[in-house]
């Protein structure tokens, strides 16, 4: 008797209302504490000698609570209702694609989350992170009596000086934080879950709780923040801060090298904490209350929803 026909592996739809839910979750998560936390860190990576206490003070004395808000328009919102689409979108062609070519169904998550990680970076989330790292790093000009420029004037300035490398200046950073991020918050996020399944005594049928679900996408989001010297390195190429001493036209490597130098192995850290509760903060937004936003939508439309941060 011959062996079953394995079922042809089918490409999963990226539908309207999945698109929607990443975008809504995303601005939900940047608009509560998620931007608070981007300025605190971006503060801290990009003056590097701050207590944190000394970067809260420049942050407020930059305009009190709105300090802390300081890129969210249009720059992280533009970021945050946009790479959800395009990881979505990325993520899923890649992994019918590695499947195709054999890969496990977890190898292919890990690769798919690493690619559309990449895609995010080029697509939007570079040029974004650059003019928000900009808006938080630029000296406050009102202070000698000049009208600092609108976000729009500094953007197009920059574009008119430096042009597209200008206002993506960093990107390759940012790409590399972006998919050591998604292989990180991916693989971390499911050795916990297993870890709480191994403790509870549940098996892979049984579902988690929302507070272990919270647990797991909490501790696997934290602890993706491993990769802080990249993401100091990235803040250092974006921003505006004067330095003499800092090299020109700068590349991942020479970044690096005059951090380590001026800053020791304490400098790649800066703002390691904050990071910390961002991870936390971004994966419990869009895996925790995801999996809640996913079941009231399936309620509504009898459809099933996948969302991506």
């Amino acid at each position: 008797m011959s062996a079953p026909t394995p079922a042809p592996l089918e490409k999963k739809p990226v539908k309207f209302s999945n698109l929607l839910l990443g975008a809504g979750l995303n601005m939900f998560e940047v608009t509560t504490l998620g931007q608070p936390l981007e300025v605190i860190k971006t503060t801290m990576a990009a003056n590097r000698t701050d207590s944190f206490a000394g970067a809260m003070r420049r942050i407020w004395g930059r305009g009190g609570i709105l300090g802390y808000y300081q890129g969210l328009i249009p720059w992280a919102w533009i970021e945050a209702s946009t790479k959800g689409a395009v990881l979505l979108f990325v993520a899923s062609e890649a992994e019918f694609y590695t499947k195709r070519l054999g890969a496990s169904d977890f190898g292919a998550g890990i690769l798919a989350g690493m690619t559309g990680g990449v895609a995010q970076a080029y697509a939007t989330v570079g040029f974004c992170t650059c003019m928000k790292t900009v808006e938080i790093t630029r000296h406050k000009m009102s202070a000698s009596g000049v009208k600092p420029p609108s976000t729009w004037q500094t953007f197009m300035d920059i574009y008119r000086k430096e042009g597209i490398r200008g206002i993506n200046k960093g990107v390759n950073a940012v790409a590399i934080r972006q998919t050591t991020n998604w292989g990180s918050r991916f693989g971390l996020s499911r050795l916990t879950e297993n870890a709480i399944r191994s403790v509870t005594g549940k098996d892979d049928s049984q579902k988690l709780s929302a507070g272990e679900k919270i647990i797991a996408s909490g501790m696997g989001g934290g602890l993706s923040a491993w990769n802080q010297p990249i993401e100091v390195i990235r803040v250092e190429m974006q921003s505006k801060t004067d330095d003499p001493n800092r090299p020109k036209n700068l590349t991942v490597g020479k970044t690096f090298k005059y951090i380590y130098e001026t800053n020791g192995i304490k400098g790649l850290y800066r703002g390691v904490a904050p990071r910390i509760g961002l991870g936390m903060w971004q994966t419990v937004c869009m895996v925790a209350l995801g999996d809640l936003a996913k079941d009231a939508v399936e309620k509504l439309t009898g459809e099933k929803v996948t969302a991506k941060h």
